[in-house]
């Protein structure tokens, strides 16, 4: 496991400011670096070509306008991923020139209308030109942005025929990061797929945990499993830290668990997710009003988090995430 030199508590732009525009666009990453966002988070799946491009899933059905496109009308597939039923358009089926010519739309409209006005602006974005984008915002503003990618489905890819492993390594070691000095961190739900990581590149890894089910690979038999003090050691065997869900330390207005000072004692670094200001995603005693898309007091959750000791956090609204970080004195990514 790499040894940590920073002790700096950071914000990472979940899919970029996609609280406050269409996720995993440059325009997304763009306004989160602007809000003081230390890690840019690009969820990687490939093209027919075999070119990461970031979309949250691979079935790009609610994220771009590609059902408006009738040239595309015979690409829609009934596929089975993850063991679970998707009927749509699949980024797997697209070249990267194909996929260029869709624009991304806003995945949670009901609840952030604001974001949909910007629909049909932007386009989907490579990891290429994500990677440009960082080390750009990193030159001007005079911070390091870094880069903190999710492998989407990489057991499926594989089997598919695009495994993504030794590709991600390898571009990311021509961009220069190939350290655990680098301003990356690459996570996944999955297992193996990380074990490989850690054979190929010294580059921070995270093992991802959700509060019910497991991996998909079904490298454990459970999240719950990998969460516990003899599951945490085994994860700290390839990986630098853990990213569960927020609800693994804290359900709703709970008192927190023992999940941080577990994670701690095996060595490994906690970054949560996801923290959202509306109130849907809230714990009672943080709502405002009624309405699920209202605001709520999300600068005070974070900041109940940062109490309990994580050492980064995932949020979609990066201002907030780094207001609440800087008022609890906590220094910032140099």
């Amino acid at each position: 496991m790499a040894k940590d030199h920073s002790p700096a508590l950071i914000v990472i732009a979940h899919r970029g400011a996609s609280g406050l525009r269409p996720e995993h666009t440059i325009a997304s990453y763009t306004l989160a670096i602007e809000q003081g966002a230390d890690f840019i988070e690009p969820d990687l799946v490939l093209t027919r070509d075999n070119v990461f491009v970031a979309r949250h899933e691979n079935d790009i059905t609610g994220t771009t306008d590609v059902a408006t496109h009738p040239e595309f009308a015979d690409r829609k597939k009934t596929k089975l991923i993850d063991g679970e039923k998707h009927d749509g358009w699949f980024t797997e089926d697209f070249t990267l020139a194909e996929l260029k010519t869709l624009r991304a739309k806003e995945r949670l409209p009901q609840l952030r209308p604001d974001n949909a006005k910007y629909d049909g602006q932007f386009e989907v974005p490579t990891l290429a030109e994500i990677i440009a984008l960082a080390k750009a915002k990193s030159k001007t503003t005079g911070r390091i942005i870094g880069i903190y990618p999710e492998t989407k489905h990489p057991s499926y890819f594989a089997s598919i025929g695009l495994p993504m492993e030794e590709k991600l390594a390898a571009e990311l070691k021509a961009a220069g990061w190939n350290g655990a000095d680098a301003p990356v961190f690459i996570q996944s739900f999955e297992v193996d797929n990380l074990k490989r990581l850690h054979k190929l590149t010294g580059i921070r890894l995270i093992q991802l945990m959700d509060a019910a089910g497991g991996p998909a690979d079904k490298a454990v038999s459970s999240y719950a499993e990998m969460a516990t003090p003899a599951g945490l050691k085994a994860v700290a065997t390839y990986a630098y830290g853990i990213g569960p869900s927020k609800a693994m330390i804290r359900n709703g207005d709970a008192a927190p668990s023992t999940l941080i000072a577990d994670a701690h004692k095996a060595g490994l670094r906690v970054h949560p997710w996801t923290f959202r200001a509306e109130n849907v995603f809230l714990p009672p005693s943080l709502k405002s009003g009624v309405s699920p898309a209202t605001h709520g007091r999300l600068s005070d959750e974070i900041a109940l988090y940062i109490h309990d000791g994580v050492d980064g956090f995932f949020t979609d609204f990066p201002q907030i995430g780094a207001e609440a970080r800087d008022a609890s004195k906590h220094p910032r990514q140099p």
